[in-house]
């Protein structure tokens, strides 16, 4: 199990935080999600998910992954 923490940039209400809990949440592999504004915390199973499948789960929910 791997735990990966993602800044996310254009969240600013309780919907942007269940938007993108709703998108990583539904990926296949994924055992727990915690997201604030700003911040995703995601455990996940290194052999069904990749850290790119979740930073594209929330760039298609309409959220941008900052790196660094």
């Amino acid at each position: 199990m791997n735990e990966a923490a993602f800044r996310v940039e254009g969240m600013s209400c309780q919907h942007c935080v269940m938007a993108v809990k709703k998108a990583v949440e539904g990926l296949k592999g994924v055992k727990s999600v915690k997201v604030e504004i700003g911040k995703a915390t995601v455990k996940y199973d290194e052999g069904s998910v990749r850290p790119e499948d979740i930073e594209r789960a929330i760039t298609e929910a309409g959220y941008k992954v900052v790196k660094g």
